[in-house]
């Protein structure tokens, strides 16, 4: 027997005893699924290890040079800087050893500064393994356009730091309708910093390897396109959640520019 519920029973917990002891099967509400938790974001630990990698490799190239403010050219190049003969004969490994080399203590300054500003937002939109990727391709892909286009040997996380600019700029803008207002004004600040900084670059010819800004940017843009999570709200819950999904075959593709990459280096004539 099932007693009525009294004060002290909950009809929804009274309903569904019924429905077990009797087979009833009451008119209930569904029950929408449990809210995902809304844990505090995890921790940047790519964005802070590659900060540690660079700030190692510019105290040890400081070291082997005796010198705290600016390595030595030869110390430099003996660690992986960009140099173009020796890369068309073979050495393609300096494409991304440059990646983590440095002129002098203002050029790690800046380009560490930028990536604990952009590398943080980053690595939280695109998780730890893509925004990896995003970062060392797009170094990579900077490195190839300096080869390509520029003769003079070259250092620096530039390049990857504009394929973060270019990754970023990506995401909002492929997200810009569920972000409204915020996500538009996103991508607008992001072109401007993108477009200042390589005017800035080329109206400092000589200084500034800005092809390898571009080319950092413009592979950032693409593996940013691959890569990309796409956000849709569920409101179901209140205040409503993103859901993030990511391509289902944007690892192919990163596979796929990577393969691009290796075959423009065998065919590009150096400049």
């Amino acid at each position: 027997m099932t007693r009525p519920p009294d004060e002290s029973d909950d009809i929804e917990a009274f309903l569904r005893r019924a429905e077990r002891e009797f087979g009833l099967r009451p008119d209930l509400p569904e029950e929408p699924p449990p809210p995902p938790s809304r844990l505090a974001p995890p921790r940047p630990f790519v964005t802070q290890s590659l900060l540690w990698a660079i700030g190692i490799v510019y105290v040890l190239s400081c070291v082997l040079s005796g010198s705290f403010f600016q390595p030595a050219f030869p110390v430099l190049e003996v660690l992986g800087a960009k140099i173009n003969e020796r890369i068309a004969d073979g050495e393609l490994w300096r494409l991304l050893t440059a990646v983590f080399l440095h002129a002098n203590l203002i050029h790690i300054f800046f380009n560490g500064y930028a990536l604990s500003v952009l590398g943080p937002e980053t690595e939280r939109f695109y998780g730890h393994g893509r925004f990896l990727a995003l970062y060392l391709l797009s170094g990579i892909g900077g490195s190839i356009a300096s080869y390509a286009l520029s003769p003079v040997p070259a250092v620096g996380a530039s390049g990857a730091i504009f394929g973060l600019i270019g990754g970023l700029g990506v995401f909002y803008y492929l997200n810009r309708r569920v972000l409204g207002e915020f996500g538009q004004n996103q991508v607008r600040g992001i072109v401007a910093i993108a477009i200042i900084n390589l005017l800035i670059g080329f109206a400092a010819q000589g200084v500034i390897d800005n092809w390898g800004h571009l080319g950092g940017l413009l592979s950032g843009i693409v593996i940013g396109v691959a890569l990309a999570p796409r956000l849709t709200i569920d409101l179901r819950f209140f205040p409503p959640l993103f859901i993030r999904r990511f391509p289902m075959q944007g690892w192919l593709w990163v596979f796929a520019i990577a393969l691009v990459m290796i075959i423009l280096v065998r065919l590009v004539t150096p400049a």
